[in-house]
């Protein structure tokens, strides 16, 4: 029965299910979800005869009842359903727009340095020019205009640093989970709770939830209890592109990272060459998993994917950080010009290197 109650299991089934269920609506309608109630209760009714079985039939039995449960929950999601917008989704759209506002009103000196900024925070890309839209799509840095895990990563990583000072005690703990809970969260609301927000913010609340109880964080283990929570919350968004490729995208980093980070030879951690390579490493394991579904969707490739992410990447960091910083002082009255110079320079740097990739 110790497969049964793996989670990766019971996870990757129920997946199943609902890519089947998804896949069947248009075949058998949402109505078919009545006909499956009954039998999601049949093994409620035959429980005593179930713990009887073998073990071999029983894990059967469980990993079916999973799988079903996918297929009943992807077709009763597709039911008409209320608008789910409640006040904390309408609060955090009005601090998105309140967030739009701010960055347009700082005196940049150059024009395109806050339509960025504002695309980068908050994911609104209609003040960006079309050259730069096409800069980013050319060199294959789309992913970095699209609020995705990338973004939410950095974030995390400033709530990190900011919330270290409070110390480790017991109460220091239990803030820091509450703030960067709090704010990851707000800012997967505020950005209009895509799907790779959603799975970042899942396995960052995942990550923190284990390291506050002192539980072993298994990576595989938080990677299919988020896909399992994310699809119970809304089973339709496994045909979103941004679900699929977000998950190809980490399954990469989980399963292909670890053996190619360890091509190169262990030695100082701060070595360029051995960071260098980590980064080729990370971006090569998510081109692996993510390219044969861009391929099969839009026929196309980066060639360029690993000049991009090796010299975009650490621009996007330093830019967001910068921003941050510069948004936070600004709020008080106290950014100096130097630092807006600063984030204008890092917005046009990350600009010109990418239309310089693009028309190789």
């Amino acid at each position: 029965m110790e497969r049964a109650k793996n989670i990766e299991t019971l996870s990757l089934c129920f997946t199943a299910g609902v890519a089947a269920g998804t896949a069947a609506i248009p075949l058998v309608g949402t109505a078919a979800s009545a006909l499956l109630l009954p039998l999601l209760t049949l093994p409620v009714l035959f429980r005593e005869k179930l713990l009887r079985l073998g073990e071999k039939p029983a894990v059967g039995i469980i990993l079916g009842i999973f799988l079903l449960l996918g297929v009943f929950c992807a077709l009763n999601a597709a039911l008409p359903g209320a608008d789910g917008s409640g006040r904390l989704t309408a609060l955090a759209a009005g601090a998105a727009e309140s967030l739009r506002s701010f960055i347009g009103s700082l005196p940049f000196p150059s024009d395109g340095t806050a339509p960025l900024l504002q695309a980068l925070l908050t994911g609104d890309r209609s003040g960006l020019a079309p050259e730069t839209v096409a800069a980013f799509r050319a060199s294959g840095a789309s992913h970095i205009l699209a609020l995705s895990g990338l973004h939410m990563g950095m974030l995390y990583i400033i709530f990190d640093s900011l919330t270290k000072p409070l110390g480790r005690s017991r109460p220091a703990q239990i803030i820091r989970f509450a703030l960067v809970l709090g704010g990851a969260g707000f800012f997967t609301l505020m950005t209009g709770a895509g799907p790779s927000i959603v799975r970042a913010f899942l396995f960052i609340g995942l990550n923190e939830t284990l390291r506050l109880l002192n539980r072993p964080r298994k990576a595989t283990r938080v990677f299919c209890v988020a896909l399992l929570i994310q699809l119970v919350l809304d089973p339709s968004v496994i045909s979103s592109l941004g679900f699929q490729l977000s998950y190809l995208a980490m399954a990469g980093i989980f399963l292909l990272y670890p053996l190619l980070e360890k091509f190169y030879p262990e030695g100082n951690s701060y070595n360029p060459l051995r960071w260098m390579w980590k980064a080729a490493a990370m971006s090569i394991s998510c081109q692996v998993f993510t390219a044969p579904l861009v391929w099969w969707r839009f026929h196309t490739f980066p060639k360029w994917f690993l000049l991009t992410n090796l010299l975009a990447i650490p621009l996007t960091t330093l830019t967001v950080w910068s921003a941050v910083i510069v948004l936070a002082l600004a709020a008080t009255g106290l950014c100096p010009q130097l630092l807006l110079d600063a984030t204008d320079a890092l917005c046009r740097l990350l600009t010109g290197t990418l239309e310089i990739i693009a028309s190789m």
